[in-house]
């Protein structure tokens, strides 16, 4: 005798018919590469504490982004490491600054075929290695910061970047940045906000590809508390309410539960960052043989994917969008 509850089963038994099936797609064009690009270095450099990720120059950025395009990523969001550093951060804004440079070589080179995401902050850029400019009392000024977050984004928007991604997580920095674009000309310039960005440990990898590391305290003045998940959705919301086009996440893997909480929160696309620490857990797991690192790449972007994320930022995007691709082709 067949019981209702057998009847799942019945869609399980090939690929095919999981396929027809599954309530979540992760798809190449769900995919957000981040790319780190250097100034002052004349060959890639590896980045030791994560695997298969480098610091582009400007010749390899460009391939790096053609690969991407080439598997059917859908953006790429750039950071950048300039040779100069000051108290404020000058060279985030400057006209020939690594990123601007980067952003009119690319949309010469590939024009609309990619989206172009332009990290807005400062941690990069400045000496101290904090994401906006300190005070007497070595605490950050939030009204000066978002400031300065106008300058910067009016100058990414006028290299050819498509959206501006402010991660600096200041107070009122998504409406700062709205009035800077609009009053520049940019009204078509979009804003995809780090809404809710946990202070947490995930970020180290990226603290030593990026150079940012904070070099007194910390930035859990400004950056969330990963004990906190109502406060995420009230930042999103506000966010929204600022001008925000689209909002982010990040962590990914251990916030899917406010990545859920965020998409139901609000009706603009939810990206989620699966940050350098997640990617190099992954990683190193795999290397020890804990699990095959393919499927558990898919796996975990395939949760983020289901917690309601539209879009998903990883270091993974190139191979998994071509993993994706060859597990189409099998089905």
């Amino acid at each position: 005798m067949a019981f209702p509850t057998d009847r799942p089963r019945r869609l399980r038994r090939t690929a095919g018919l999981r396929a027809l099936a599954r309530e979540t797609r992760l798809l190449p064009g769900d995919l957000i590469y981040p790319a780190f690009v250097r100034e002052g270095i004349d060959v890639p450099v590896p980045i030791a504490s994560m695997p298969h990720q480098q610091q582009e120059t400007l010749e390899s950025l460009t391939a790096a982004v053609d690969d991407a395009v080439a598997a059917g990523c859908a953006a790429v969001i750039l950071f950048g490491i300039p040779v100069a550093k000051d108290a404020h951060g000058s060279q985030a804004w400057a006209e020939d600054g690594v990123v601007q440079r980067a952003l009119r070589s690319l949309r010469r080179r590939f024009g609309d075929e990619t989206v172009l995401i332009a990290d807005c902050c400062l941690d990069e850029y400045t000496d101290h290695g904090h994401c906006g400019v300190l005070g007497d009392d070595g605490s950050v000024d939030n009204d000066a910061t978002i400031e300065l977050y106008g300058r910067i984004a009016t100058s990414q928007a006028a290299a050819g970047a498509d959206i501006i991604a402010p991660s600096g997580m200041m107070d009122g920095q998504v409406g700062a940045i709205r009035r800077a674009l609009d009053a520049n000309g940019f009204q078509h310039t979009a804003v995809l906000s780090y809404s809710a960005k946990y202070a947490s440990v995930m970020y180290g990898p990226f603290r030593e590809a990026a150079d940012c590391a904070p070099q007194s305290g910390d930035r859990r003045s400004y950056q969330m508390d990963v004990a906190n998940q109502r406060e995420a959705v009230r930042r999103t919301v506000l966010d929204v309410q600022e001008g925000a086009d689209m909002v982010m996440v990040k962590p990914a893997l251990t916030a899917l539960d406010v990545v859920a909480r965020v998409r139901d929160a609000t009706d603009v696309p939810v990206a989620a960052y699966c940050v350098s620490g997640e990617y190099a857990m992954l990683h190193a797991a795999a290397a020890a043989g804990a699990f095959d690192e393919r499927a558990a790449v898919l796996e975990a972007l395939t949760a983020i994917r289901r917690a309601g994320a539209d879009l998903v930022i990883t270091y993974d995007a190139r191979r998994a969008a071509r993993w994706l691709r060859e597990e189409d082709d099998r089905v």
